[in-house]
């Protein structure tokens, strides 16, 4: 069965298993899966993340981050922004801000998938993915 928007997928499981208190979740990989677990890791989101090959098919392995006890959840909100029924554009001028900006942004522009602040510092827009926070 074909998906028709794996990352709407993968936000949703990360959400589910951070739910759920999971230590892990699995995701089918792509390219723009992996740049987004990188800004998930690099953001503090995630603890780490792995790229394992099963079966001919590339997952990638997610360790999700708590605070001292599970019940502290570092990542309190995921939320896909731009659909492939509504995509979603931003100027340079109009990036938008998470929670005054204290959450994050992931914009996909051609200087790959980044988040709000690495676009407002390079100057560039582009399609808005997701909000973290």
């Amino acid at each position: 069965m074909t998906m028709s928007d794996p990352i709407a997928d993968m936000l949703t499981r990360i959400r589910n298993a951070n739910t759920a208190k999971h230590d892990t979740v699995d995701i089918p990989a792509s390219k723009m899966k992996i740049a987004i677990a990188g800004i998930l890791l690099k953001e503090g989101y995630i603890k780490k993340y792995d790229i394992e090959e099963v079966d001919g098919f590339k997952t990638i392995h997610i360790t999700l981050k708590y605070g001292k006890d599970k019940n502290v959840k570092v990542i309190t909100g995921l939320k896909r922004i731009s659909k492939p029924g509504l995509r979603v554009y931003a100027s340079k001028e109009e990036l938008p801000k998470v929670l005054g900006g204290l959450g994050t942004a992931i914009i996909s522009t051609n200087k790959g998938v980044i988040t709000d602040k690495e676009a407002r510092e390079l100057n560039v827009g582009g399609e808005v993915l997701a909000f973290i926070w």
